[in-house]
């Protein structure tokens, strides 16, 4: 097979996906609003069941319900039949994915799913499934044909279960006005999480080079080359004045001829741009890319606190 017939082959399997959920979409009815209405209202968890491809989408659901505050459990449906069942509370809603709704776990479960919960939403294709008769409410989640090319993996029928879960998570964090703040207190580790939360004070250099107004081309040099940034704080008591790049040095030593009378004052560039130390650390790298600057200072009520260096947002992960 070349490369061409490849090609096609997965758009065509994109564009089955594509037209299952336009379907979707365009019977989406009185029973989702139902089911966010109950998801929402809840006095205890979601817990989501499910078995084979199911369960993984599920878990999905789960992790995406978990991290856009509404607590969700996940619970296999062959082991819930085998003792698992406990972690339900009458409190708890129950949503049961299956495609067929009519696996042997699943009729034998469905029953003590509405028993034991207080609503069981079924997620199905098939309307006339035994899990849709037990279900207080049925999400239908019927596919005219799987995307695979013997029309039995499950495919576009996963993909249409998932968009499902999506829909709900959206629409429960949307009535529950949930903000950047709110998804951050569930993500405070990786890139994710400091890109949320980190401060820039989390990120300070270790070394904050400095220099008075006055002080003359040795001080400047011993400053510039004792830090790994290539630039000094130029200060006038606890005042920031300007500072002073190893470029800034190298330009005025490539035109000066009498070093003897220059001082910081003659050579700093003034105004720099600085940030406060409780500030998010993504506002100080906005900062320096807007400015094309590799590093940024940093104050404490305006006076000289720190160096912040874009190479080392970038190795934190912060954008």
């Amino acid at each position: 097979m070349n490369n061409e017939n490849i090609l096609k082959i997965a758009k065509e399997s994109i564009s089955i996906e594509i037209s299952e959920l336009e379907n979707l979409k365009n019977r989406l009815d009185e029973n989702f609003l139902k089911a966010v209405e109950i998801i929402n209202s809840a006095k205890g968890k979601l817990i989501i069941v499910g078995i084979g491809k199911s369960a993984h989408v599920g878990n999905k659901i789960v992790a995406t319900l978990n991290s856009t505050g509404t607590p969700s459990q996940f619970l296999h449906a062959s082991e819930a039949i085998h003792g698992d069942l406990g972690v339900i509370q009458k409190t708890d809603v129950v949503l049961c994915i299956s495609n067929s709704g009519n696996s042997p776990e699943i009729v034998n479960l469905a029953p003590f799913l509405k028993e034991y919960s207080s609503a069981l939403i079924g997620m199905t294709g098939n309307l006339n499934s035994k899990l849709a008769e037990f279900s207080d409410i049925v999400l239908n989640s019927h596919v005219e044909k799987e995307a695979c090319p013997i029309k039995l993996a499950p495919t576009s029928s996963t993909t249409v279960q998932m968009a499902l879960g999506d829909a709900l998570a959206v629409c429960l964090m949307e009535i529950n006005d949930f903000q950047q703040k709110d998804f951050a207190k569930f993500h405070p580790g990786g890139s994710l999480g400091k890109n949320l939360t980190a401060k820039v004070e989390q990120f300070l250099s270790s070394q904050k080079p400095l220099v008075s107004e006055d002080a003359e081309i040795r001080e400047i040099i011993i400053s510039i080359s004792g830090s790994t940034h290539g630039i000094t704080v130029v200060t006038n008591g606890e005042e920031i004045t300007g500072v002073i790049t190893d470029g800034d040095l190298r330009r005025m030593l490539m035109s000066e001829q009498d070093l003897s009378k220059i001082s910081a004052k003659d050579i700093m560039s003034q105004n720099p741009k600085s940030i406060e130390k409780d500030r998010l650390a993504k506002e100080a790298m906005s900062i320096l890319k807007e400015k094309n600057i590799g590093q940024l200072i940093v104050t404490e009520n305006g006076k000289y606190f720190g160096i912040i260096d874009i190479h080392r947002l970038l190795d934190e992960g912060i954008n």
